[in-house]
C-alpha cells in the first residue's frame, strides 16, 4: 500500500461506515444540493439523538473530571481552534486517552507488514468471483484510482475493501503528501511535547476482532453499500467534513444511511442491517468498553487534583449507547464547551 497503514486503520476508529475527509478535497457539499424531503428525513431522524451536536465537552462527577473531544483522523487547519481550547487541560491534565496510543500504532503497523493474511484472503474465493461482474467492474475502478491494482483487490478482506472505499482520491493525495494528522494525531504529540502520558482506549488488534461474526453475505454487502459513494468520494468527503466541523455529528451518520437507501442498490432493510451492523460492532461495543478505563482514569486523577483529556472519533459522543450518555447514567454531569 502506498499510504502509512496506521492512518489506514485508524479510519475505521472513527466509528463511520464511510469517513470524513480531508481539508485539502473540493468539491461539492451534498447537503446543499440535497432534495428538500430528504434533507428533513435526516434532520427528523437525528433529531432526538442525546447530544447529537458538539465535539468539545467536560465530565465531572465530585471532583473527577473529563474533557472529551470528538475527533477525525484527517489534517485539516480547522483543527487549529479545539487545539488550543485543549491547550490547558492537556497541561493540567493527568493523562490523554485516545483511541490508539503510539505503541498501538507501532504494533498494529508491524503486524500489518509482517502479516499480509490480516487484510489478504489468499486462500478463499476472491472478490471477482463473490460480486457480479458489474460490480466488481466498478470495484476494480475504484480501488485502482486509490492506488490498488485489480491483481491485489481481488483478493483483500471485504472488510479492508468497504474502508478503502471511504478514502477518496483528494484523501490519498494527502496521505501521500505527509498528511500531519487528524486531531487526535494533533493531540497525542502535544501531549508527547508535554510529557503527559497517554493511554489507549483499547487493545492495538481491535480492528481484526470487530467483523467476526458477520456472514459472507454480510460482509459483501459492506463493499456494496459502499461502492456508489466512491465515485462521488470527493464530494463525499467534503460534506461529511464541514459537517463535522460544523458540530453536527450524527447528521454524518444518518447521511450515510440515506445516501445507501438512494444509491447503493440495496433494498432499506438490508441498508438498515448494515447500519445496525456497523454501530454495534464500530461503537456501541467499543463505546460501553471504554467507560472503565475513562473512569478508573479520571479517579486517579482526581486523587492528584488533576483531570484528564479523551480524544476519539466523534461518532463515539452521542446517542443513547454513546460516551457521553453513558457516562450520564453513571452520575456524570455533561457539560458542551463549544455551544
Amino acid at each position: 500500500m502506498r499510504m502509512r497503514l496506521g492512518s489506514v486503520v485508524a479510519l475505521f476508529w472513527i466509528g463511520l461506515a464511510r469517513t470524513v475527509g480531508a481539508g485539502e478535497c473540493v468539491g461539492t457539499n451534498l447537503f446543499e444540493a440535497m432534495p428538500p424531503e430528504r434533507l428533513a428525513r435526516i434532520e427528523a431522524a437525528v433529531a432526538d439523538v442525546p447530544y447529537h451536536r458538539g465535539l468539545l465537552w467536560r465530565a465531572t462527577k465530585g471532583d473527577q473530571a473529563i474533557t472529551l473531544v470528538g475527533t477525525y483522523h484527517f489534517g485539516d487547519p480547522r483543527h487549529q481552534p479545539l487545539l488550543d481550547r485543549l491547550a490547558q487541560p492537556l497541561a493540567e491534565g493527568a493523562a490523554l486517552y485516545v483511541e490508539a496510543g503510539p505503541e498501538e500504532e507501532a504494533r498494529l503497523t508491524r503486524a500489518l507488514t509482517e502479516n499480509p493474511d490480516l487484510m489478504v484472503n489468499a486462500t478463499g474465493p476472491t472478490l471477482p468471483e463473490r460480486l457480479t461482474a458489474e460490480e466488481w467492474s466498478a470495484l476494480s475502478s475504484a480501488m485502482s484510482e486509490r492506488g490498488t491494482p485489480a491483481v491485489i483487490t481481488a483478493k483483500l478482506r471485504p472488510w479492508y475493501v468497504a474502508m478503502m472505499l471511504g478514502i477518496s482520491p483528494c484523501m490519498m493525495e494527502g496521505l501521500e503528501a505527509g498528511d500531519p494528522g487528524g486531531l487526535d494525531f494533533l493531540l497525542v504529540d502535544r501531549a508527547e511535547a508535554l510529557d503527559v502520558p497517554i493511554r489507549a482506549l483499547e487493545p492495538w488488534d481491535t480492528i481484526f476482532t470487530l467483523f467476526d461474526e458477520m456472514t459472507p453475505g454480510q460482509e459483501i454487502d459492506m463493499i456494496r453499500a459502499s461502492l456508489p459513494a466512491a465515485s462521488y468520494a470527493d464530494d463525499y468527503a467534503v460534506t461529511l467534513t464541514e459537517s463535522y466541523f460544523e458540530g453536527d455529528v450524527w447528521k454524518i451518520w444518518e447521511f450515510g444511511r440515506f445516501d445507501a437507501y438512494a444509491n447503493s442498490g440495496l433494498d432499506t432493510a438490508t441498508v438498515d442491517e448494515q447500519m445496525r451492523l456497523a454501530q454495534t460492532q464500530l461503537m456501541d461495543r467499543r463505546n460501553q468498553s471504554w467507560i472503565a478505563p475513562l473512569t478508573e482514569g479520571a479517579r486517579s486523577a482526581a486523587a492528584r487534583g488533576k483531570g484528564i483529556v479523551a480524544g476519539f472519533g466523534a461518532l463515539h459522543l452521542p446517542g443513547e449507547k454513546g460516551v457521553l450518555r453513558l457516562l450520564e447514567r453513571q452520575g456524570w454531569t455533561i457539560e458542551r464547551l463549544d455551544g
